[in-house]
Parts: structure tokens; sequence; C-alpha cells
């Protein structure tokens, strides 16, 4: 089972980096161009001499091909403006793209189980009502917008956080936390709504089983039943979401690095869409990818362990 899961993760990772090189190949101009200044673009001998010397003469299967058998050995090549190691650029920046992935679902999650079980155990009620309207609330404001809203509240008025920036732990802890709250904030909005909608579903599931019935015939405390019986089951859902939201806000964190200039990987990755440099493009995006169907793959290896239903079908 195991294998045939690697074999599909392999084959996602080739796909995705094969049509990523097909697009950025399909972006219209000459990535040469972003190179040398409008003065230079018209010397063809010069323009031929650099694209000869970049392999951007040679047909795509080929570059492809050559890329892919370097990527394996894990060189992704130099970036065409600054010459930099595309990987060496990724490492650099990746642990403050997944810190800020980490926070904002730490947060979410925080707040969303306890508020998804609470919601559920009161089904009906005013708090159910209640904590079912502000999610909804939450989902209908975009990230943006309520980054912009607590850059207001907490950097212009109060003065508590920095607007934008970053520090890194090695440099300050206190820095770093008070750079990481704001776009975490921002990014665990939508989430927590998602979150405690799919516990609160789930929940309400589990409740009505026969095994939560008879614990309650028994007369376990509410409290025990919740977190003892009724919380495991119900978490499966919220796994793949989980799961899959990681992923996501891996590469999905763009808006946010931009709007708190925030130096991360999504940042990098826009700047290179717009300079066409086309190897960083590349070079992200199937990072990206094999961070996302590795995170997929855990977490069905998860599920193994969490529910041993499924592993005994294993």
């Amino acid at each position: 089972m195991l294998a045939v899961r690697f074999v599909r993760l392999v084959a996602t990772i080739l796909a995705v980096s094969f049509l990523t090189f097909l697009m950025v190949n399909l972006l219209p101009g000459d990535p040469i161009n972003a190179l040398i200044p409008p003065e230079a673009q018209n010397n063809q001998e010069f323009v031929e001499q650099l694209r000869e010397e970049f392999g951007l003469n040679d047909p795509m299967l080929v570059r492809y091909a050559n890329w892919l058998g370097d990527a394996v050995t894990g060189d992704l090549g130099k970036s065409v403006i600054t010459s930099q190691p595309v990987a060496g650029e990724i490492w650099r920046r990746l642990p403050i793209t997944a810190e800020l992935a980490i926070v904002a679902v730490g947060f979410s999650l925080l707040i969303a189980i306890p508020l998804g079980t609470l919601s559920a155990y009161k089904q009906g009620k005013r708090v159910d009502q209640g904590i079912s309207a502000v999610a909804q609330v939450s989902l209908s404001i975009p990230n943006f917008v309520l980054g912009l809203l607590l850059i207001y509240l907490f950097a212009m008025k109060l003065q508590w956080l920095p607007a934008t920036g970053w520090t890194r732990l090695t440099e300050s802890v206190s820095g770093n936390i008070k750079s990481v709250l704001l776009p975490a904030m921002s990014l665990a909005l939508a989430e927590i709504a998602v979150y405690t909608r799919v516990v609160r579903s789930d929940m309400i599931s589990t409740l009505q089983e026969d095994y939560v019935l008879s614990a309650r015939a028994k007369g376990l405390k509410d409290r025990f039943i919740l977190l003892r019986h009724a919380l495991r089951p119900s978490s499966l859902t919220l796994i793949t979401v989980v799961g899959l939201n990681v992923g996501a806000l891996i590469g999905g964190t763009v808006v946010m690095e931009v709007l708190f200039a925030i130096p991360g990987l999504g940042k990098r990755l826009l700047d290179a869409i717009y300079q066409r440099d086309f190897l960083m493009v590349q070079g992200i995006t199937v990072f990206v990818a094999v961070v996302y169907v590795t995170i997929n793959t855990l977490v069905d290896i998860i599920y193994m362990l969490v529910d041993p239903r499924i592993r005994k079908k294993v």
C-alpha cells in the first residue's frame, strides 16, 4: 500500500514539474530581455549568445530532461536574474513561509476544535447559532481585508505590533513573535471558520452513534464522552482538511507576504514571475508540489493510525 502511494507521489511530482515547465515556456516574451538593458536587446548576436548559454535554443523536451536530471540530484539550477542557486534561495526563505503557515494552522485548530465541539454539543441552541453566524461572517471576509484592518488597529492605532517586515527567530524571539502575529491571524480567520464547521458536522454524527449513547446511559460525564469517545473519531475529516490546507498555505501565502512585506517563498515566487525568472518559478513550484503531495501521503498514514478500521483494510 505504501509502495503504491510512493509511486503516485513520484508520478504527481513528474506531472506537476512538466506542466509547470510547459506553462513557463508558453509565457509571452523572451526571458533574456529581463537580463539585459533595453539598448542591448537589439544586439542579436549578444542575445543569441546568452540564449545559447542558458540553453534556451534547445528543444523544450531536451531542456526539461536536462533540468529534471539536475533536479534529481538536488540542483534546481540558478536564477537567470541574480545567478543565485534556486535550491539555496528556497531553503533560505522556506523557514519564514513554513512558520507563517504552521502558526496560522495552530491558531486555527486552537480556536476551532473547542468551538466546533461546543457547537455540536449545543446543537440548535443559541450558542450553536451564534458560532455558526460568526463562522459565516468570517468566511465572507477576504484575508487581505482582515490584514488591512489588523494593521490599522494593532500597528497604527495601538502601535503594539509592526505593520510590515520580518524578524527571524534566530535574531529575536520576541521580535519574531511580533512579526508573525498579524499575518498569521489574517490567514487563520477563514481556516477557523472552516475547521469549526468540519468539527461540528462530524461531531454531531458521532454523538448519535450507539457507543456514545451507551456511554451516556452508563452515566459518564459529558466532558469525558466528548473528549474521550467523540472527538477522536470525529477528527478524520479535520485531518484531511488540515493536511490539504497546510500544503496550500505553503504556496498560498503570496498575498499576506506581499501585504506585510515578508521575504518568504510566496513573495519570491511572485517576483520571479514578474521578472520571467523561469528557473526560479520552476524550482519553487515543484518544491511546493513536493511538499503538498508529501503532506497528503502523511495524512493517509495518520488516517491509519487514528482509525484502526482503515489500518485493518490495508
